[in-house]
Formats: structure tokens, sequence, C-alpha cells
């Protein structure tokens, strides 16, 4: 049984690297989807359910007051 050289290491290194970024790309891809399809869960209950008919849209802040979500 032979040592790796150096050289050897670092291109199984940087090997195992790669394939572990590929992996988790998928998996960041997977968790988009997965978020996308909660988003659209969420403003069809909202709808339905009345709590918001529209997406929400800031107010224009000409007046220089901001608009504290619950608080008149």
């Amino acid at each position: 049984m032979t040592t790796p050289s150096p050289s050897e290491r670092w291109e199984a290194e940087v090997k195992a690297l790669q394939e572990e970024l590929r992996r988790m790309r998928a998996e960041q891809r997977e968790m988009a989807a997965a978020i996308q399809d909660l988003v659209t869960t969420f403003r069809t209950l909202a709808a339905h359910l009345g709590i918001a008919a529209e997406p929400y849209v800031r107010k224009d802040d000409s007046t220089g007051e901001r608009d504290i979500p619950g608080f008149g």
C-alpha cells in the first residue's frame, strides 16, 4: 500500500469539496422550492380567510411618518 502524494491528497480533497458543493446547491434549490410552496399556501390561506385580499404595498412616505403595523 502506497501513501498518496500531497498533490493526490489535494486533488481528492478538492473533488470531495466540489461534490459537497453540488449536494448543497441541490439542497438549496429544494429548500427554495419548498419555501415558494409555503408562500403560495400562506397567500392562498390568507386570501381564503379574508386576512389579506391584496398583497402588502408600502404607503407613500412623503409625510415622513412611518406606518408601524399594529399601531394606529
